[in-house]
């Protein structure tokens, strides 16, 4: 383990923990190839040593108009800039790397977290003027990290955010046309690659993060692979890609991209130690909230602890319990202690709790769910501990149904958790479970790829220009039954019409993809014309596209309810949501309101952003854009243009069948539907946790399912 022999000034004893001891001086990989050279980093197809430099070349000096040292910053800080990128892993290795970067056309760049390989190698590619034909562009696989990494890199680059250095995120970018770095998300590329398969505008693509195998990554790894080869036929315009990770099965990424050479930046910024549970743990919240509390007791303050667990309502529980017990008189000789949750759902403000620098005499905890494992690096964090646990979902075909369940992380989520603790300083990293729990994980996740609904997938695969599904070079090929049910689906929206064995976009199908949303809204935005009420369906689908815009704080979840109960409708979640907006569009000081009111104020605004970009899309389809006022039939007649295939009819014994898939299903208890029994109910997603829930549903009218598709609803023998 890298830096793993190296103790803390005081490493808190803690009970029912060993510590694991390795002679290995890296991350171990599953089958790897990568020879390690003098500590550094190691070439899969080379095995002379390579020598460490002694000396680096720097980008001072190369002031220019496109990012370069500029008078008016400080230059105190831009010198403590460069000691901080001097002090990474990455840089003694910076010329040797460089060197087997330019010799191939694909390379695999592993790296442990914090050796600095996604913040360095783009600008050590610029310093280089490797991009004088093209932008870098690097993808995340979450906005919050394209955001924040661009920020940064833009700061030791010594240029504002959006000139030299940009991002790109859905419903929000920061570019212009002096970009040379450019930080995306890995579905805005996607997207840009429907207008332009080659990808012609970069001459360098790095895939970062690639061990978390989203879907838009997986389906980039065909298109860049595609691109690449295409480009080569046009002399002078290569394309050269780094795929970037902490930890993945090296094997099976370098045969994908044709046995290409593997290199490892070998150690992490700053040691960390780590420590295994000696038994099997049966309650994994129990453990991991004793851990804590040992730690408390043995820690100097200020060194801060942040704990993996899964979700929100389990965060919040935790959180809680460790403010009471916090309250005990036993433990007032100890450091204060601030406990702070974090999940995509909090509001922004006590999500700017956890970044913020604890006072003396103070210790900060972090209750996280995996989000923090590669998205925000938490000031402080001396220490994590790790459930080993994280809440997956899995789409199963068939059923029609999303299942959330608490499950067993992979290896690589483990080491990436591990890294949270060694950003900053020297650290140490508790894991709930047994050494051999661990060696039983799988290497790494199962790709998203595999378990989930690929109906977005194939529109946007139709919309660059593959034809056949079952012939495109995924990594990982999906499930023909999932292929199947998502071109069921599409063909069912109007999207695309199967000839022969391959697929075509119809007027309907090329204007959807335009939408960087789930196919089922886009369908519903392109059929607000026909009902009349294209503005009121904006707003409604751009709230589905945020995070909750609910607030239910642990303890006052029934004072909230009551709060919002004025914007209830009869109708349902739907029109409640619009209600919901509209009063807040309306409000004078919408912040205070927000908060009056139990709302989320930043997924509030995002929606706003979200439906600007909207309404720029239908500007650029010619989808006009009226409104039906307060003729809230008409508004629920269009969402089942799109949504058709999600309605469930009312059983004798007030059971409900899902009338796709004939599955039993519930209201969910947030629903302002739940306690009544329409007849017919319109849901936005089917999830099973205990139960199969409906999330987010209406009040439909079952003439209004034959209108939209009588086939389909005659094949269900439903009563009219």
């Amino acid at each position: 383990m890298a830096g793993f022999q190296e103790p803390l000034a005081k490493r808190p004893k803690i009970e029912g923990y060993c510590r694991f001891n390795s002679k290995s001086t890296h991350i171990p990989i599953q089958q790897s190839p990568v020879r390690n050279v003098n500590g550094y980093f190691g070439n899969k197809q080379h095995s002379s040593n390579i020598p460490v430099p002694k000396s680096i070349n720097t980008p001072q000096g190369k002031a220019n108009g496109s990012g370069g040292i500029h008078s008016n910053r400080n230059t105190d800080h831009l010198k403590n800039l460069f000691k901080q990128r001097s002090a990474l892993p990455i840089f003694p290795a910076r010329s040797r790397l460089l060197e087997e970067l330019k010799k191939s056309d694909v390379v695999i760049v592993i790296g442990e977290t914090g050796s600095g390989k996604t913040t360095q190698i783009p600008q050590y590619l610029h310093e280089e003027r490797w991009d004088r034909k093209g932008t870098i562009c690097i993808t995340q696989p979450r906005r919050v990290a394209a955001i924040t990494i661009a920020k940064r890199v833009a700061e030791e680059m010594n240029t504002n955010l959006g000139g030299l250095v940009g991002y790109s995120v859905r419903f929000e970018e920061l570019v212009s046309q002096s970009t040379k770095l450019k930080y995306v998300t890995d579905g805005m590329l996607l997207r840009e690659a429907i207008s332009d398969p080659l990808l012609s505008k970069y001459s360098w693509i790095i895939l970062d993060e690639a061990h978390e195998r989203t879907i838009s990554t997986d389906v980039l790894f065909g298109i860049v692979k595609g691109a690449q080869k295409s480009r080569k036929i046009v002399a002078g315009d290569p394309l050269k890609v780094i795929v970037m990770s902490a930890t993945m099965d090296v094997d099976h990424f370098s045969n994908y991209f044709n046995k290409c050479p593997v290199l490892y930046i070998e150690g992490r910024q700053h040691p960390v130690e780590m420590f295994y549970a000696r038994e099997k743990q049966e309650d994994y919240i129990l453990a991991t909230m004793s851990t804590v509390f040992q730690i408390h007791k043995e820690a100097p303050p200020q060194h801060d602890i942040l704990v993996f667990l899964t979700g929100q309502e389990e965060i919040d529980s935790v959180t809680h319990s460790i403010r009471q017990i916090a309250k005990d008189s036993s433990l007032q000789e100890y450091p204060k202690l601030r406990v702070y949750p974090l999940y995509a759902a909090l509001p922004a403000l006590q999500q700017l709790d956890v970044f913020r620098e604890t006072a003396s005499g103070e210790r900060k905890i972090i209750i996280s769910t995996n989000i923090a494992e590669t998205s925000v690096t938490i000031p402080g964090i001396r220490y994590v501990v790790d459930s080993g646990r994280a809440k997956i979902r899995t789409y199963i075909p068939g059923s029609g149904f999303d299942v959330l369940k608490v499950k067993k992380i992979s290896q690589a989520q483990a080491w990436q958790r591990t890294g949270r603790a060694g950003r900053e300083t020297s650290g140490c990293c508790y894991r709930a479970y047994t050494l051999n729990e661990f060696n039983a994980m799988t290497v790494n996740p199962v790709p998203e790829i595999l378990r989930s609904n690929l109906a977005s997938v194939i529109l946007q695969l139709v919309a660059v220009g593959i034809k056949n599904i079952l012939t495109f070079d995924f990594i990982d090929k999906p499930s023909a039954l999932h292929v199947q049910q998502a071109v069921e689906h599409l063909s069912l929206l109007g999207a695309i019409t199967l000839r022969s064995e391959t697929l075509e976009l119809t007027e309907t199908g090329k204007k959807m993809a335009q939408f960087p949303i789930d196919p089922r809204y886009a369908k519903i935005i392109l059929s607000g014309p026909e009902y009349g009420c294209t503005d009121e369906i904006l707003t409604i689908v751009a709230v589905l596209s945020s995070e909750s815009i609910y607030i239910n704080p642990s303890g006052k979840k029934d004072v909230a309810a009551n709060t919002r109960r004025k914007f209830t409708s009869v109708e349902g979640d739907h029109i409640t949501m619009l209600k919901i907006f509209r009063a807040f569009k309306a409000s004078k000081e919408n912040k205070v309101w927000a908060h009056e009111n139990y709302l989320n104020h930043r997924n509030l605004m995002y929606a706003i952003a979200v439906r600007k970009q909207l309404v720029q899309v239908c500007q650029r389809c010619d989808i006009s854009i009226v409104s039906c006022q307060q003729n809230f039939d008409s508004v629920r007649r269009c969402i089942v243009a799109g949504l058709f295939t999600n309605v469930a009819e009312l059983q004798f014994g007030g059971k409900y069948i899902t009338l796709d898939t004939k599955q039993e299903a519930t209201l969910h208890p947030t629903s302002v539907l739940f306690g009544g029994k329409p007849a017919y109910v319109l849901f936005s997603e089917l999830v099973v946790t205990g139960k199969t829930y409906m999330h987010i549903n209406s009040v439909v009218d079952a003439q209004w399912l034959y209108e939209v598709a009588p086939e389909y609803f005659r094949k269900r023998h439903i009563k009219r």
